[in-house]
């Protein structure tokens, strides 16, 4: 087998027959979590009319995904290495569409948010396998920057497709169809699947440790649960219990790894500077976004008016600009430099998020659409060159373990920001002063808001909405400014950290 420390010499090592066609499978599940993300967020106004659940319960639905995910990921990127990316790939994605049809039926926000945390589960051993499975499918570097970027690009149209079928979907169906459209993608996936991807995994890899398994998930939903908790609650004994918990769980993950002689994830990985430093973008970078994002789709519906179909049109752009940088960022890495690519991108961002600080109830479309399109193009560069650098900084033996802390810290970062920007948001709009009468339930959200006002007076209704929209954009306008400051702090320590590093330029094509 070929070393991944030099680059392949021989046409056979270089072009494995049928990799593309194996790479539309792997892009088949990025599609089935990406569009299962952004289908969500449409979604949220017809779950809050049909559930009726508290603000914090809808936080919950949104995050409590992100929680299980980043805590499993790890665990299920090492497991991949030892009983074979291709089977836990095709395990998981059958889970996840068995799990869809659970959610799409959930009848209490109890009942929704334990589902979503199955979905998690399933969603975990999803991302990692795709990743290490092109890094041992392409051999070439520069083939493995193309596939990289169109694994990117892919993420990126799932998250316009999501919100544009959620749309229409949601003006013909129940929330809960949103859901079932897992279904014919994991199905395509399965049976494709089976014939198409060939089969790797670690030899020799040692035994999976459960007690690092459990050590990593408690530990990642202990912080991130006492970060949710403290953003939204203020300071609290139990909070704090939690933190303390999670804390010491990952200090004795890390100290376990270091002592294991086969570790579920080996930390020397970390001593590379170009792998740390693309994972710290990647974490800081969904931490900006994430919040912004899942309160945009309430805001275009909500504050704006529009259809569900219109508000996923609307949210387009920002797909567009990230699969056409996507497609070019290998290139334009080697041309330019990395550290250059990614830093400018996140701070392209960065001044995007920075002009949405402006808008208000009756923002035109130019300023949004032209503010998600920069968020797409900078994402498209700086996602897509970060996770060509953590692939190509490990040996291929290890792609499962390495893929698995890039989307950890992608995960990590939703978690964190939906609940760190989420409570911003919420806080700000749970204290709006409405008029006499107006319900303890419109104080929870804004969908609550909009229910309410069905039952109260068409004026006092009228007065009562426009306080809570104005609210609700003060809540989004000052995440949007938090997360600007976020971003331009992760330009900034990518160009230091990614200073010198380099993609491979890869065999020579005959």
């Amino acid at each position: 087998m070929t070393s991944t420390l030099q680059p392949a010499t021989t046409t056979e090592a270089v072009k494995r027959p049928g990799r593309w066609l194996a790479l539309g499978v792997l892009v088949l599940a990025v599609l089935l979590v990406a569009v299962d993300a952004t289908v969500l967020g449409l979604a949220t106004p017809y779950i809050s009319e049909d559930l009726g659940p508290s603000g914090t319960q809808l936080l919950w639905i949104g995050d409590v995904y992100s929680f299980v995910i980043a805590g499993l990921l790890v665990s299920m990127g090492s497991l991949g290495d030892r009983i074979g990316r291709k089977r836990i790939l095709l395990v998981g994605a059958t889970a996840f569409g068995a799990i869809s049809v659970l959610n799409a039926y959930a009848g209490t926000p109890e009942t929704l948010i334990v589902a979503r945390a199955l979905l998690g589960v399933a969603g975990a051993t999803l991302m990692p396998a795709t990743l290490a499975l092109i890094r041992n499918l392409f051999h070439d570097p520069r083939e493995r920057s193309l596939a990289v970027g169109i694994w990117g690009a892919t993420a990126s149209a799932g998250t316009a497709v999501g919100p544009i079928v959620g749309g229409f979907l949601l003006e013909h169906f129940w929330w809960g169809s949103v859901f079932l459209i897992n279904l014919p993608v994991m199905v395509v996936l399965v049976l494709v699947g089976i014939r198409l991807l060939p089969e790797s995994r670690t030899t020799n890899p040692g035994p999976w440790d459960l007690i690092s398994v459990v050590l990593s998930l408690v530990g990642m939903i202990g912080v991130v649960y006492a970060v949710k908790e403290a953003a939204t609650h203020g300071f609290a004994w139990s909070t704090a219990a939690a933190g303390l918990l999670g804390a010491a769980a990952l200090y004795g993950f890390v100290r376990r790894q270091l002592r294991l002689p086969s570790p579920l994830l080996d930390m020397r990985l970390f001593r590379n500077r170009g792998f740390s430093g693309a994972v710290l973008a990647d974490l800081l970078t969904i931490l900006g976004l994430s919040g912004l994002v899942f309160f945009l789709s309430q805001y275009l519906q909500l504050v704006q008016g529009r259809r569900p179909f219109e508000a996923g049109l609307a949210e387009l752009p920002a797909a567009v600009g990230a699969v056409v940088a996507g497609l070019i960022a290998g290139r334009a890495a080697r041309r330019l430099s990395v550290r250059a690519v990614v830093s400018g991108g996140l701070a392209a961002i960065g001044l995007a998020l920075a002009a949405l600080t402006v808008i208000g109830q009756s923002t035109g479309y130019p300023l949004l659409g032209a503010a998600l399109l920069v968020v797409g193009v900078g994402a498209g560069f700086s996602f897509t060159v970060t996770a060509d650098v953590i692939l190509s900084s490990v040996p291929k033996e290890q792609a499962g373990s390495a893929s698995a802390v890039s989307e950890t810290a992608y995960e990590l970062g939703a978690a964190l920001g939906i609940a760190v920007l989420g409570s911003i948001v919420t806080g700000v709009y749970r204290d709006f002063t409405g008029p006499a009468g107006t319900p303890a339930a419109a104080h929870e959200s804004l969908g609550g808001a909009v229910e309410a006002a069905a039952g109260m007076p068409a004026h006092r209704a009228a007065v009562m909405l426009d306080a809570a929209r104005t609210a609700f954009v003060d809540g989004l306008t000052l995440a949007a400014g938090v997360g600007a400051a976020v971003l331009l702090a992760a330009s900034a320590a990518a160009w230091f950290l990614l200073r010198g590093q380099k993609l491979e330029s890869g065999a020579a094509h005959g």
